[in-house]
């Protein structure tokens, strides 16, 4: 067996070791994630389908994220994106699902929801997981580190 050398093919070896699916529900990330696990071959025996749900509209159609939640507590919560995450298990049958929803800037930022913050929701087997993270850097930046922390997240939770 030839050593990984990178996050995404450890996710990937580790969904297959545990015959486990996995799929993405991206917002601010527009399928980065998606995008990084299809990079490493032989990807399709463990990824079947993922979302980029940039729009309130989406995430609800899609996903299944409650309107309720999308009013009181905005896009970019905890909240919406554990029903991301839930919502994307759910739709594709997939034992695991990751999903982001952020601030990634320039523009976009409050002082409560400040530009860089991101939450990350990863659902494992019906049990989900929910991380606040506040990422620097330019538009790009904070889309890569995003990535890489979502890659991260879902490999711990697996």
């Amino acid at each position: 067996m030839t050593e990984c050398v990178s996050l995404e093919e450890k996710v990937i070896l580790k969904l297959r070791e545990k015959g486990m699916h996995v799929t993405c529900a991206e917002s601010c990330t527009g399928g980065m994630i998606a995008a990084s696990l299809v990079n490493v071959a032989g990807v399709s025996e463990v990824f079947d389908a993922g979302f980029v749900t940039y729009a309130n509209s989406a995430k609800h159609k899609l996903l299944g994220v409650e309107e309720e939640a999308l009013l009181t507590y905005g896009a970019v919560s905890p909240q919406v994106a554990q029903q991301m995450a839930e919502g994307a298990a759910r739709q594709t049958g997939a034992e695991a699902a990751i999903a982001v929803t952020g601030v990634a800037g320039p523009d976009g930022g409050t002082l409560e929801k400040p530009v860089g913050l991101v939450y990350i929701g990863c659902s494992v087997n019906g049990i989900t997981q929910v991380t606040e993270n506040h990422f620097k850097g330019d538009r790009l930046a904070i889309r890569k580190q995003t990535t890489e922390a979502a890659l991260e997240l879902l490999y711990s939770c697996l």
